[in-house]
Parts: C-alpha cells; sequence; structure tokens
C-alpha cells in the first residue's frame, strides 16, 4: 500500500508502525500512490472523505470525522484584485487543522492507539483534542503559556489534559517530545499522516474549480502542514493526470518571525533558528520549523516565492476581512496582506485561504480594532 520513508537516511517503515519518527531522528514522510477517480467522488457527500482511496488508512471503518471539508470557496474583490478566498475557518474545531486531525486520529485508531501527545500554537492542539476525543483516546496537549484563552479553554472542553508550558514555541516542542518517549505522539509537523489530511485541501480546490488547479496559491506558513499537505495534494492530481501544471506556491510569513525566508532567499543549507518577536500572527510563530527545508522545496518547485508581512499590514488586513463579512483570526489576515502588495497577473486565479476562526481571537480582535479607531481619530 505504501511506506514511511526517513527524510534523512530513506529507511522504510510500515504505514500501520506506530513511529512518527525513524531511528535516525529524521522526520518521515509517506509514499503511497494515491487514486483519485472523478466517477467516484462525484457520487459521495461533500466532505474531505469523499477522496478516501486517495488517503492510506487499511479500513474505512476506523474513519474519525465530523463530515468535514468542502468548504466554501467564493469569489472576491480582494484590494481591487479578484482572487478565490477559500473558507476553511468554517471547520467543525474552527480551523483547516481539522482536515490533518481527522486523518491522523482515524490512523491512531487503527493501530490501537490509547493515549497520545501533541503540541500547539493553539488550532492543532484544539483540532486533535477534538478529534481524539470522538474516538475515545487519551489525549495531551502542549501548548505555550501565551496561547489564547479561547483556544486553552476549548482544548480543555474536550476533555484533554492540557499543560502550559513557559518561553518559547521551542520549548513547548521539546517539552511534548519528552512526553512522547512514552507515548504516540500526534504531531502536526513530525506525524506524515497530518499532510495526508491536509492534502485535500488541493483536491476540493481542484474540484471548486471544475476541475482545475488554481494559478497561485497564497498560504500562512510556519510549521509548513498546509503549504506541503497542499503540494502533496496537487502532485497526486498530476500523477493521476488529472491536472496539467503545478499552480506557484506562495508563503507567507510574518516579518517577526520568518526564518523559511532566510532560509529560502539566502539558499542555505540548513534551517536558521531565529530570535521569535511577538507577533499577532500566532499560528505562523514558529522559529526553526522542522520542515523548513522541505517547504524551501516546494516554493522551489513550484517557481514560487515567499512574502513577509508587518504586524501593521496584518492589521489592516484583519479590518479589510471584517468589513465584508468574513471574521478570521490574525494569522489568516496574512495572507491577505501579502496578496494585497504581491504582483500577480489580472488573470491569474489565485488563492487564499482562511484558516482559523475570528472567535479564537476576541480579546486580540478587540484590542486591535480599538487601537486602530484611535489611530484613526488622533
Amino acid at each position: 500500500m505504501g511506506d514511511l520513508v526517513c527524510s534523512k537516511c530513506n529507511a522504510r517503515y510500515s504505514l500501520n508502525d506506530k513511529r512518527w519518527r525513524c531511528d535516525c531522528g529524521g522526520y518521515l514522510n509517506i509514499e503511497f500512490d494515491a487514486e483519485i477517480n472523478i466517477e467516484k467522488i462525484g457520487s459521495r457527500a461533500p466532505t474531505m472523505w469523499r477522496y478516501k482511496e486517495a488517503i492510506p488508512l487499511d479500513d474505512y471503518s476506523n474513519i474519525v470525522s465530523f463530515n468535514e471539508g468542502f468548504t466554501p470557496l467564493t469569489q472576491c474583490d480582494i484590494y481591487s484584485k479578484k482572487a478565490f478566498l477559500k473558507l476553511d475557518y468554517l471547520f467543525p474545531s474552527g480551523s483547516y487543522k481539522d482536515r490533518g486531525a481527522s486523518v491522523l486520529i482515524s490512523k491512531a485508531k487503527e493501530t490501537g492507539v490509547d493515549h497520545l501527545i501533541e503540541d500547539s500554537s493553539g488550532n492543532a492542539g484544539c483540532a486533535v483534542a477534538s478529534y481524539a476525543a470522538k474516538a475515545d483516546i487519551r489525549c495531551d496537549i502542549y501548548v505555550p503559556q501565551d496561547t489564547s484563552a479561547a483556544k486553552l479553554s476549548q482544548i480543555q472542553a474536550y476533555g484533554a489534559d492540557l499543560h502550559m508550558v513557559s518561553g518559547s514555541r521551542s520549548d513547548t516542542s521539546d517539552a511534548a517530545l519528552k512526553a512522547a518517549e512514552h507515548y504516540y505522539y500526534a504531531s502536526h509537523t513530525w506525524n506524515p499522516f497530518f499532510l495526508q489530511g491536509t492534502k485535500t485541501f488541493a483536491y476540493e480546490i481542484w474540484e471548486q474549480l471544475n476541475f482545475n488547479a488554481p494559478d497561485i496559491l497564497f498560504i500562512p506558513t510556519g510549521n509548513g502542514t498546509l503549504l506541503i499537505g497542499a503540494y502533496i495534494g496537487f502532485c497526486d492530481l498530476k500523477n493521476n493526470h488529472l491536472i496539467k501544471n503545478m499552480p506557484k506556491f506562495i508563503a507567507v510569513q510574518s516579518e517577526n518571525c520568518a526564518p523559511v525566508y532566510k532560509l529560502f532567499k539566502e539558499n542555505l543549507s540548513y534551517v536558521p533558528e531565529i530570535d521569535n518577536i511577538p507577533t499577532i500572527a500566532e499560528g505562523i510563530a514558529i522559529n526553526k520549523p522542522l520542515r523548513g527545508r522541505q517547504i524551501a522545496e516546494v516554493i522551489s518547485k513550484t517557481n514560487g516565492d515567499i512574502v513577509t508581512v508587518s504586524d501593521d499590514e496584518i492589521k489592516k488586513s484583519l479590518v479589510y476581512l471584517s468589513k465584508i463579512g468574513l471574521y478570521v483570526e490574525p494569522t489568516s489576515a496574512s495572507v491577505v496582506a501579502a496578496f494585497s502588495k504581491y504582483k500577480t497577473n489580472s488573470s491569474d486565479i489565485a488563492i487564499l485561504p482562511l484558516t482559523g476562526n475570528g472567535l479564537k481571537s476576541n480579546e486580540k480582535i478587540l484590542h486591535i480594532l480599538k487601537e486602530m479607531e484611535t489611530e484613526q481619530h488622533s
């Protein structure tokens, strides 16, 4: 059916092995021939599991799902330029991370996992906790101490054991890695099954564009789970001869935390660890992403680019989206900020994913609105 393959030493393991990294310490990818049949998917309900033959699961009775997916793709004028907004903030737990969590928890259930660990800046923790609750799997979530209150309460409401870690986002990962020595690590960065869920983002866009690929994608990028997943998805479509050309991938990072930008623009052979200056885009505040080189490879292979945006630009775009009826968290607004200043062709079909619900950041958004109102009257 396929293999887990080490990114460092090319060692191979069974897809049913409960491991989340190689014995050599390298992260794992999945080699798997995804089947995408237009007739089959067209006869099924509009959820991400309509593409189940493209997901490496042995027994579909293990699927853990809330009938999620197939989020709206709506065309809008954004700063006088046309773009399609993919409304992934409408998932059950409030972010696109449900895509990855549904597949990852389904595989955990299939292999008999009864206790798992995850670390997150918030949204992945919410998603994993939600699906673990449905699967009746015990769940420990590690989060940075400054995670928004709404996300903390959401994780606890699902019944997960919450562990708040002082220090940087990297300190949180270190704490989870230590705990994962004893339990299954349902990491959205280390565990490759998460990417097998986020790749459905690409399938849905292809289908919603009348079975065509877009020209360009702007994707908020911290750990790269949506960007890498989308790339895997479009590669699957190309391998099935369902598209001819890959879209151009534009990674979006915060100016305050842009290690992949530095890696890509300076052509470095390693992922630099940078000082993590606070940013309102907490979802992409990853100062040393595990898969940083893999992110850079996706950008290179698609003739793409990487754009950084300031907190002020994100705030402006957040308010702009709210004024047209879209309430999202600041990380989502980063792609709109990038799109507004990046040169695109008028004929380009551009996709901007809105990845997280604004209800997760109410206090932060209220502060931004008051701040901007004060500036307007000064």
